[in-house]
């Protein structure tokens, strides 16, 4: 009786252990199915949100590329345009603040520190302004266009040339020079870059990853010198390839900002912001980084050679 009655309360205590086993892993389950139903939610909202900008370029047939070097003499001073301005930096900084966990403040801040302002003065008395990244010893990577006067449809007799560019060093504008350039006639364009030289500088070198697979809806940090007021940081995602051999992107693609850099989640440099769809600030073009583009910067005959933990020479 004794032994039954034991029996009996052993398996009432087994059975009772397992209904609490199957409710805790279903509990549990039921938990993970959530938090990945939400976060394919919102990867299914920003892929829609993606698609949603990239179709609605396509249906505009005006719509066609743009540099994004500014031009200075166009810059509006007014008290509304100021007003604007600061509106905007203070929504970035706004959206900065939402997605900074994906990169450590410190690195974003060691990276920033690496651009410079850039302005080239042409044969006509303007002068355009846009950014450059220091590469070391010197040399820094920027986009052709704004060294460079390209093909121009309102310059019918190709009377402008650039005469002078310079960067902003220590709050003071130094004299470059030009030492290679890809094969663009037009702005945004796949051989829009340049490498231009001064004098070594006492700046951090940025790291380069010609290898970046600019995947769908990859998280990506754009800085650049914004309507001349500034290394700026973005926030942005990718989104596809095009046919030229560039990669279209959610980040802002202001005035200025070309030339500057797009990082990856480590801090890498990956590409140059070479421009935006017209009437789309939003809607922003990138290069991808080439070895080709490092071909005349001393010990960088392949850009493979100047990934992550290795500084560039």
């Amino acid at each position: 009786m004794i032994s039954r009655r034991r029996l009996l309360i052993f398996l009432s205590l087994l059975v009772t252990a397992g209904v609490f086993f199957a409710l805790g892993t279903f509990r549990q389950r039921n938990e993970e199915a959530l938090v990945r139903a939400e976060y394919d939610a919102q990867f299914d909202a920003l892929r829609a949100e993606v698609r949603s900008q990239m179709h609605s370029v396509s249906r505009e047939a005006a719509a066609v590329p743009a540099g994004t070097a500014g031009h200075a003499d166009a810059i509006e001073t007014s008290p509304t345009a100021t007003a604007a301005r600061a509106k905007m930096v203070a929504q970035i900084k706004e959206e900065l603040q939402s997605e900074m966990g994906l990169l450590p403040v410190h690195l974003l801040r060691e990276r920033r520190s690496s651009f410079v302002e850039l302005y080239a003065y042409d044969s006509l008395g303007k002068t355009n302004y846009g950014t450059a990244g220091y590469l070391g010893r010197g040399y820094f990577i920027t986009v052709k266009h704004a060294v460079v006067a390209l093909k121009d449809p309102d310059d019918h007799q190709g009377a402008r040339k650039i005469v002078s560019v310079k960067i902003v060093y220590n709050g003071k504008e130094i004299p470059t020079k030009i030492i290679d350039t890809g094969d663009a006639d037009v702005e945004v364009h796949s051989g829009d870059w340049a490498i231009i030289k001064t004098r070594e500088l006492d700046l951090p070198p940025l790291r380069v990853d010609s290898a970046f697979g600019f995947d769908f809806a990859e998280p990506i940090f754009r800085l650049g010198n914004d309507y001349s007021k500034g290394i700026i940081l973005s926030t942005g995602y990718v989104g596809q390839r095009t046919s030229n051999g560039l990669v279209t992107c959610l980040t802002d693609g202001h005035p200025g900002v070309s030339g500057g850099g797009v990082l990856d989640q480590k801090g890498d440099l990956v590409g140059i912001p070479i421009g935006r769809m017209q009437g789309d600030y939003r809607f922003s073009f990138i290069l991808p980084l080439r070895a080709e583009m490092f071909r005349k910067v001393p010990n960088s005959e392949s850009a493979d050679q100047r990934v992550v933990g290795n500084d560039v020479q």
